[in-house]
């Protein structure tokens, strides 16, 4: 956003001004106001001999350290306020789909009663937009549901974030419409990941020979407006299904896409995801349980139709009983289903040191060989180490958790209160009665509807609906911007403020195709800690993709989300710490530089 403050490069915050009491605050920032209060705590001349030390009076003075701590936090906090209620909210252009038709076809309904043609009730739809004007709990409490499932957390996106800036001054570009041709080509994008989703992810290379890959991106590079990432102009197997980031952009309605740095290098799949995960005494896994090729819902019209109205699956999903490391994009699906802890993992990858005799229980670098930001003020440090407090790694997991919850609250306001956009799998069943029962007043782009790809699902599942890896489809909120990805990004963002994002991954790694229970080495141009942590903030968002419950653009519009929720909270931060630091510095997913 070109009048957002987090946007520059420098943070113009200045440290609250010096409190009153005898001790300033530079006294308690440096040395001094240690040994000062000290001073206060020392005890009286010695006493003679032997004498037992007398009881010293308890004194109900506040020391001067006491009291200059006390009206330090106060400021800190109240500057921290006071500059983010500063930021203006931002812009919320809509896509004018919830206008344009009356029936609704083109905003997010599911949960909520439709008829046999699923089109909302337009009582319970009235219900449901009258509770996302007033953002009252008890006027969620009465929208009319069609099943047994719940909206998900629609109040909570309205809790006030302690930690950097509100819900309200972030913006995203209004998702793709209905019948716009960007919508479209994201419809031809997704059902080509559903044909694809069993296919090594190790073929999404240039020089594959895998025919549906070849053809999946030959289609892509000819539609009208399609914003994937491309190599001279076109879709290449190379960028075919990765990531972009969705910046708001004044100039330009559709907003500004960039490929985030890194996610076009080497495998897909992360490297932290490939990774055991040393956990003190424990370790985690890179091996995960992946569901069987033949988990496909949602392709028959009953099942769709119940699970619009909110019912509960009927069917479950069945699992392969061999682990195996992420090789598909069904498994990606499967491992970001029920929102993995990715990154408290790659947390403990980066900060726990390698060696030993078993690699399970070893992070990626030794000890002599720090992979902390240049900047850490302990590594300059003769005398003191980070912990808990401050820059040691329970203090980034707990910024992670934080950021977390923080990013979600942004984005989930962003689908009640701003777009309300329609899921893949509703648009699929636009498509089946257009195309299988003559609805013509469903307004889908040409693009997609002769697209290979519809063409090839028609004849793989019978139907024109999407098919979905999870049972239960997409949860009840709306499509965009996607929750998953800003978690991710949030999650990205936080660790490339305290890991030099620039060191290279030694010795990486990929599924083996062939027997994916184990890793091959990966060979072809340097991987570094900032490209695999862009990585795989799109690994968590892009990833709900195959499994057919977002588009495209929902996960770009919440890359951008989470940054900013990450850099709000990091300026924040800033303020509170007492160590003599820099500042914190990462590369966007833009490429630009911030120093926080």
């Amino acid at each position: 956003m070109a009048d957002h403050p987090t946007i520059s490069t420098e943070s113009d915050l200045a440290p609250p001004a010096p409190p009153t009491p005898a001790v300033t605050r530079r006294s308690l920032l440096g040395g001094a106001g240690i040994v000062v209060g000290a001073a206060v705590l020392a005890s009286p001349p010695s006493m003679p001999g032997s004498a037992p030390a007398a009881a010293q009076p308890v004194s109900t003075d506040p020391r001067p350290l006491d009291a200059a701590f006390k009206r330090r936090a106060f400021e800190v906090r109240e500057v921290c306020a006071s500059t983010n209620e500063k930021i203006p909210i931002a812009p919320h252009p809509t896509n004018g789909d919830e206008v344009r038709y009356t029936n609704k076809i083109g905003s997010d309904s599911r949960g909520l009663p439709h008829d046999k043609r699923g089109e909302v009730e337009q009582a319970a739809w009235q219900a449901l937009y009258t509770a996302c004007q007033s953002g009252d709990s008890a006027d969620f409490e009465k929208i009319p549901l069609g099943g047994t499932r719940k909206l998900v957390n629609p109040v909570g996106t309205e809790a006030v974030s302690l930690s950097g800036i509100n819900p309200t001054q972030i913006g995203i570009p209004p998702a793709p419409a209905l019948a716009s041709a960007e919508r479209g080509g994201e419809a031809v994008e997704v059902y080509w990941q559903s044909l694809l989703r069993d296919v090594p992810l190790t073929e999404l290379r240039d020089d594959t020979s895998n025919r549906d890959v070849l053809a999946a991106t030959e289609e892509l590079s000819q539609l009208a407006d399609f914003r994937g990432p491309k190599s001279g102009g076109r879709v290449t197997p190379g960028t075919l299904f990765r990531a972009n980031a969705l910046y708001f952009d004044p100039a330009d309605p559709k907003g500004r896409s960039v490929t985030p740095p890194g996610v076009l290098d080497g495998p897909l799949i992360s490297q932290f995801l490939l990774r055991d995960v040393p956990y003190a005494a424990q370790w985690i896994s890179a091996q995960i349980r992946t569901a069987l090729p033949a988990n496909e819902f949602l392709t028959e019209y009953e099942e769709w139709l119940a699970i619009q109205n909110g019912a509960a699956p009927k069917r479950q999903l069945q699992f392969d009983a061999t682990p195996r490391y992420i090789t598909t994009g069904r498994d990606l699906a499967e491992y970001i289903h029920t929102g993995p802890a990715l990154g408290w993992a790659a947390a403990l990858i980066l900060a726990t040191p390698s060696g030993g005799t078993d690699p399970r229980y070893a992070g990626m670098y030794p000890p002599a060989e720090a992979v902390s930001y240049p900047s850490n003020p302990y590594r300059k440090s003769k005398t003191q180490g980070p912990a808990g407090a401050t820059f040691g790694l329970p203090y980034v997991q707990a910024l992670l958790a934080t950021g977390i919850s923080n990013s979600v609250r942004a984005a989930y306001w962003q689908k009640y209160f701003v777009h309300r956009a329609v899921r893949p799998e509703a648009y699929g069943g636009l498509a089946h009665h257009r195309l299988a029962n003559g609805v013509s007043d469903y307004p889908l782009h040409d693009d997609f509807l002769k697209s290979e790809a519809l063409a090839r699902s028609k004849a793989k599942y019978g139907t024109y609906l999407l098919s979905q890896t999870y049972p239960e489809a997409a949860p009840l909120h709306s499509t965009y911007p996607g929750g998953a990805t800003s978690v991710g990004a949030v999650t990205a963002t936080i660790l490339k403020a305290f890991f030099d994002e620039s060191r290279v991954i030694a010795n990486p790694v990929q599924p083996d195709p062939a027997d994916p229970t184990r890793l091959v080495p990966y060979s072809g141009p340097p991987l570094t800690v900032g490209g695999e942590l862009n990585k795989l903030a799109v690994n968590f968002g892009f990833g709900r993709n195959w499994a057919g419950i977002h588009w495209r653009s929902d996960a770009a519009a919440s890359m951008a989300i989470g940054e900013e929720v990450a850099i709000g909270m990091l300026r924040d931060e800033r303020m509170t710490l007492r160590e003599p630091f820099d500042g914190f510095s990462f590369t966007r997913f833009d490429g630009s530089r911030v120093t926080i």
